[in-house]
Parts: structure tokens; sequence; C-alpha cells
């Protein structure tokens, strides 16, 4: 059994370039060699996988690095309560940057990049859209239509197959180039003259006669452009967006990393344990409401009777968004504010099986109390939440976006008004006006990120843009939008809208984590 261990760990190092010494080999052989032979190649990879995250200088592995592997392993296989439910703030979400020569991304701790802050610098704004192209790039590779056609396979089958060209090839040429597809960003350099960008180069763009795929496109939004290149010029044929993938294909490409954050060092979606707690807790919901202003009566009592119907049947958690005022701004709110939680704390404290069993999440919202309009936003002032805090103890205020990770399932709840925004700065209108949510929501899952607009019109501190991605695909993407309610499910997520509470008739939704549904709900007049 030893030998047989040993040759299949030595084969799958060899595999990912790695030489084990002889140390490690022994190490690892006698750590595996109770194993059960089903689990042992799924349990090598965990292990190589967790080498890999390591900062190698060579491909030679000592014993010691195997070691520090096989301890975190065994960490994530034995998963703790603290892993079921966790709130991760927009300020908390790893980075992680893709590196070209190994194909792979890689943590902010084994490159050249800096820790990010809040004052970013210039060499931030530039990798800000470096890095949005880089993701964009390497997904659009994979796709099918853009892979390599495969030396010696029939003709017929390479016909579908496209070829991705830059800008630097189409200012090389100096005769006319047909036919070509571009991947770059949208830009208007020149007041009413629109250009693509990529980093290297930029072309004036001719949209005169161009196809617009569905979608919202906007400046700093990227596209596939076709088109055919002549006299500095590139004339479009075509519009349409990065191809969108799956979670299950970006994660059977890159395995375990954990791009979304908290406290597992890798992925929680390859926990079987997880799975299965997840699909058992048949009760568990999550309760989504946007514009919750506890400044005004009628909304207060309405949450009194959403508590006093969810008495009898607690759910995980009630997701809160902003804005909490309905009159923002002003010298007052503040204090009003901070009352208005009171009240709330108090009512909530009226239905002691909510208080004991349901977490409260407050996102928020662009006119809440806080440094202004850019993203991420952080969570509101302790000294307005003090109190409240006090009182209902499973409360959690975070930033906006913010991120759940609940067993195996991620989610993401981006608290934005950001329907109209993208409409409004729209290069060109969709056809279709009553398809608008489908068009938005194909957007933002295309570009892989949840403000595609450019930094003028969507503010982002430029060193924490990455926190506002969308790749890999989340389970359930919360888009908390005074646009009507919405519920659309593209590429495997959920994608769901509970519009403003006052403004949709007290409407909001609530999602089941075993079963991945939503259902719309709204609160009746007495």
């Amino acid at each position: 059994m030893a030998s047989k261990v040993r040759t299949k760990v030595l084969a799958a190092f060899k595999m990912h370039g790695l030489i084990l010494r002889s140390g490690a080999t022994k190490f690892l052989v006698d750590v595996l060699e109770s194993v059960d032979e089903s689990e042992l190649e799924d349990g090598i990879e965990r292990i190589i996988d967790a080498v890999e995250k390591q900062p190698l200088s060579c491909n030679m592995i000592e014993q010691s690095m195997v070691e520090s592997a096989v301890q975190e392993c065994s960490q994530t296989c034995n998963e703790t309560i603290e892993h079921v439910f966790n709130i991760i703030g927009a300020f908390d979400v790893p980075r992680y940057i893709y590196n070209l020569e190994k194909k792979k991304f890689l943590p902010l701790s084994m490159t050249d990049h800096c820790k990010p802050c809040l004052f970013g610098s210039p060499r931030n704004k530039a990798e800000l859209f470096c890095e949005r192209y880089t993701i964009m790039q390497q997904r659009t590779h994979r796709h099918e239509l853009f892979t390599p056609p495969v030396t010696g396979s029939h003709p017929d089958e390479n016909t579908n197959k496209f070829q991705l060209k830059t800008i630097e090839t189409l200012l090389g040429s100096s005769s006319k180039v047909g036919e070509v597809i571009v991947l770059g960003m949208i830009t208007q350099l020149k007041e009413g003259k629109f250009f693509l960008e990529d980093p290297t180069g930029t072309v004036q763009l001719d949209l005169s006669k161009a196809q617009f795929h569905s979608g919202l496109y906007t400046e700093s939004c990227f596209v596939l452009a076709e088109g055919w290149f002549e006299d500095g010029v590139f004339h479009v044929n075509g519009l349409g967006f990065p191809p969108p993938e799956p979670s299950t294909l970006t994660r059977a490409y890159y395995g375990n990393i954990n791009f979304f954050g908290g406290p597992s060092a890798t992925s929680v979606k390859s926990s079987a344990k997880l799975k299965q707690l997840e699909e058992e807790n048949e009760d568990a919901m999550f309760v989504f409401v946007s514009d919750v202003w506890l400044d005004q009566i009628e909304i207060l009592e309405k949450l009194h009777m959403m508590f006093s119907g969810y008495a009898s049947m607690p759910p995980t958690c009630f997701i809160f968004c902003g804005n909490f005022s309905s009159t923002p701004y002003g010298k007052s709110q503040i204090k009003a504010l901070t009352e208005s939680l009171k009240i709330l704390a108090g009512i909530i404290c009226e239905y002691p099986n909510i208080h004991k069993n349901s977490r409260f999440v407050f996102v928020p919202g662009p006119e809440d109390p806080g440094p202004g309009s850019i993203l991420p936003r952080p969570p509101l002032a302790d000294y307005i939440t003090e109190e409240f805090s006090k009182r209902v103890p499973y409360s959690v205020f975070t930033t906006n976006p913010c991120r759940i990770q609940y067993c195996t399932q991620e989610i993401i709840i981006f608290r934005e008004d950001l329907v109209n925004k993208m409409c409004r700065n729209c290069i060109r209108f969709p056809n279709s006006n009553l398809d608008i949510p489908n068009h938005f929501v194909k957007t933002i899952i295309a570009q892989g990120h949840l403000t595609p607009l450019p930094l003028y019109v969507s503010p982002v501190y430029w060193a924490y843009d990455y926190a506002l991605g969308v790749y890999p695909v989340p389970d359930l993407l919360v888009f908390a939008d005074k646009y009507d309610p919405f519920n659309i499910v593209h590429t495997d997520c959920i994608c769901v809208n509970p519009g403003s509470f006052p403004h949709s008739g007290f409407c909001f939704k609530v999602y089941y984590p075993s079963s991945k549904t939503v259902e719309d709900s709204k609160l009746q007049n007495l």
C-alpha cells in the first residue's frame, strides 16, 4: 500500500511541476497511508493546492512546506460552527491577482502589489482597469469560441473559432484589416467620440452601423468589438459583452481558492459537511428589505407586522438595507437615526423568539450618514449603532457592498440605485424598455463588477475596487435598488431586487438556501 501511495504522490506533484524532497515524500506517505483509496487522489490534490499557495522560490518542495499544507487541509476538513454563517465586509475581501505567466490567481502576499489603503496611489488607479481587463481576457480566452484550434483536428471543428486581436496589432497595420474581434474598454477621450482601449493602446470607434447585443453599454465597460480597421478608425459591425462563466467552471480551473472571503482557508464550495448541513436545514431563510425608513411610523408598524408573522418560525437572518431615513441630510439626521434604531430594538425585543434566534444585518444606503458616495461604503458609525447593538446582540452593521457566506452558498448584497444610473449613462439605450432588468443583470454578470461605470459617475476607492468584483459568480446577488422588484437567473446566479419597501407597496424578498428559491412577499394593509 505504501509503495502505491508513494507512486501516486510523486506522480501528482510531478504533474504540477513540483519535486518532493525525500523527507517530504516519506511524511506524505505516512499521512496518506490511512486514507481510503477512493479519497486518496482528492486528498493529494488538496495538499498540492495548499502547497502552491505558499511563496515558492523554486519547484523543490521541503518537508516543512508539506507539513504546513497538511495542517491547513486538516483544519478545513474539520469545519466548526463558525464556518456555517459569516458576514464579510468589503474591506475584508481577500485580494487575488491574475498572473499571466503562471495562468493562475495569486494572493496579494505573493505579488509586488502594495497592501490597499483608502488614499490610493496613481498606480492603484491604473491597476484598477488593468485588473478588470485581465479577468475579462483570461475568461474570454477560455471560452469555446476563442480557444485556439486543435492541431490535427478536422477543419470543420475549427470553423467557429475566433481569435482576439489587440489594439496595438491594429495600429501597427498599414493596410485595411478586415473581420477582427478586439476586447477593450469603451472610453470617451474626446467629447462625442468613443474609443476602445486596452493595455496596448487606444483606437477611435465608428459605431454608426454597429449592431448592439443585449445589455447596457456604458463608458468604462468592457466589450468585444467585431468589425474592420482602416485609416486609424475601427468600424464596428457588432458589439457584445465578454462571455460570462458559471462559478463551477471557474473553480474547475482554479481549484479551492477562497475568492469570496471568510474564515475558511479554502472555498466552502468543496465542503461536503457544509453542503449536508445546508440541505438538511430546510427552515433556513433570509429576508431582504430595502429602504427601511426607520423615521416613518408606517414603516415601523409594517416591521411590527412582519415580526409578528415570523414570530413562530424566525428567519435565519433579516437583511435591512438603507436608506434608514426618509429625509436624508440635515443637522438632526444622526440624532433622529439613533433614536429610530432604539425604537426598532424595542420592537425586536417584543418578539423573544426572533430576538434570540435571528440575526440582523444592516447595509447602509447612499444617503445614510457616512463619508460621501465613494464605494465601498463603511458601516454606520459605532456611536449611532452602539445602543442598538447592546440590546440586539445578534446584529451586525456592515459595509456596502457586503458578502454573506452561509454553508456552501455565497451571497453578495449591494445597496445602490444602479439601474437608473446605468440607463442614464448608456451610449445607446436598448430598444426593449420592458426588458431593462434582464439587460442590467446581463451587464453586471458579464462585466464581473458591481459598478461598470466611469469613476466620475460612480466613484470607487481605487485600491479597493476588487471588493466590488462579481467573479467567480456568487449563488445569490441582491441589488437593493429603488427600481421595480425582479427575480432573474443568469449564469447559475440568482439575481434579485427587493425594490424600495415604501415605494413598492411594502414588498420584500425571502430566500430559501436549501432549495435555492426566492419568494416574493408583500405586507398587506390591514
